[in-house]
């Protein structure tokens, strides 16, 4: 039985996506969601990571990484999806090679950013579904099941957090 650590959520969305077999992670920076690409950086042998110049072009690179049969992934904040639309819409109906993930952290009262957004309501309009965890255990485990979903249904899957997920810890 594996010992269990405290993770910040960011912390263990990284480690599911090492876990899961991530090969490609593209992501723009803002709080609440930057720790997961500072985290994942640590297993750089294993893990092609970037910052983008911003949200949609991280997005773009994910779905190309995934049209090529890997396993991908996008991160950025709720602001930011707004700037990934168009590829969020266009991947929702090309569908996918290797699982792609787009990670949105939303910032529910406003800590961080300019104004209050929820990400599901986006991805009920692109007919995206939505896997949203709870505690730092299930954004681990949660994030291989939205790998494995995705290569099943053919369909991008977002993960969403929030800031107090994002920033708690728990075991895991």
């Amino acid at each position: 039985m594996a010992e269990k650590v405290i993770m910040l959520g960011n912390e263990a969305i990284a480690r599911g996506a090492y876990e899961a077999g991530v090969k490609v992670s593209s992501a723009y920076p803002g709080t609440p969601s930057t720790e997961i690409s500072e985290y994942l950086v640590q297993y750089r042998d294993d893990v092609y990571e970037e910052w983008a110049p911003n949200e949609k072009v991280a997005t773009e690179v994910a779905v190309g990484a995934s049209l090529a049969g890997v396993r991908a992934m996008a991160c950025m904040k709720h602001v930011g999806l707004n700037v990934a639309a168009d590829p969020l819409y266009s991947v929702s109906y090309m569908g996918v090679n290797g699982g792609l993930v787009i990670v949105v952290a939303d910032d529910p009262g406003l800590y961080s950013s300019q104004n209050e957004q929820d990400t599901r309501m986006v991805a009920r309009a692109a007919q995206i579904p939505v896997i949203e965890p709870s505690d730092s255990a299930e954004a681990k485990d949660f994030f291989k099941v939205a790998f494995e979903l995705s290569e099943q249904f053919d369909r991008p899957f977002i993960f969403r957090t929030t800031t107090r997920l994002a920033h708690s810890q728990g075991l895991v």
